[in-house]
C-alpha cells in the first residue's frame, strides 16, 4: 500500500491553482472595465494632490524621526558638537581634518572639491556629534592641505573645553592671515543659550 505524502511544492502548486482559478476572472472583469472608462483630468489630478501630499507628510514624519533620533542619542546635557568653517580660503586649499578628543580619534574626513566650494562660500560643515560628560577635556584637529606656493601643510590647535550640564559647540574656523600670508587655524567654544 503506497502512502500520499504531500510535498511543499506541491502544496504551493495547489494554492496557486485554486488562486488563480478564484481570482483571475475577477481581475480580468476589473481591467476590462478600466480599459473601457477613460481616466478624467479630474481623478488625475485628485491623484496627483494626494500624492503630494503623502510625500509631504513622509518628509514631515521623517524630520521628527530624525530629531527624536537626535535627542535619545545625544541628550542636551551631554551633547557636544563640532563645527568647521573656512574665511575665504584662498591661501590653503583643505584636504583633510581629524579630530581626536582626550588623547582618541573621534573623526575623519576627506573634503571634496564640492565641499571646499561651499565653505569657501561661507558654509560650515557639521564635524563631530557626540556625547561628552561634564569636565575639562582636550580637543585636537589636525588640518592637512596645500598652502602658499602649493606647499604641503599639516597644522594642529589644540582646544581645552570645559563641558558642562548645557550642549557645547566648538568651530574650527580656517582663515587667511593677509599681514603673514598664511593661513591661520583658530578654535571657538559656542555654549548654549
Amino acid at each position: 500500500m503506497s502512502k500520499l505524502v504531500p510535498t511543499f511544492a506541491g502544496m504551493v502548486y495547489f494554492w496557486l491553482s485554486l488562486t488563480f482559478s478564484l481570482f483571475a476572472p475577477h481581475a480580468l472583469a476589473e481591467e476590462s472595465k478600466a480599459a473601457e472608462q477613460p481616466a478624467t483630468q479630474g481623478t488625475v489630478t485628485t491623484l496627483d494632490t494626494q500624492i503630494q501630499d503623502l510625500k509631504k507628510e513622509v518628509l514631515d514624519l521623517n524630520r521628527d524621526l530624525f530629531l527624536l533620533e537626535e535627542d535619545l542619542l545625544f541628550p542636551a546635557n551631554t551633547q557636544f558638537t563640532v563645527f568647521v568653517s573656512m574665511d575665504i580660503g584662498l591661501m590653503f586649499d583643505l584636504d583633510a581634518v581629524q579630530l581626536r578628543l582626550d588623547d582618541r580619534v573621534v573623526g575623519n574626513h576627506l573634503y571634496t572639491e564640492r565641499e571646499l566650494k561651499a565653505l569657501q562660500r561661507g558654509g560650515v560643515h557639521r564635524f563631530y556629534t557626540g556625547n561628552l560628560t561634564s569636565g575639562e577635556h582636550e580637543l585636537i584637529a589636525y588640518f592637512v592641505g596645500k598652502g602658499p606656493k602649493d606647499r604641503d601643510y599639516k597644522r594642529a590647535i589644540t582646544v581645552k573645553v570645559v563641558k558642562g550640564t548645557e550642549p557645547q559647540f566648538v568651530e574650527l574656523k580656517i582663515r587667511d592671515s593677509e599681514s603673514k600670508h598664511q593661513p591661520e587655524f583658530k578654535a571657538k567654544v559656542w555654549e548654549a543659550e
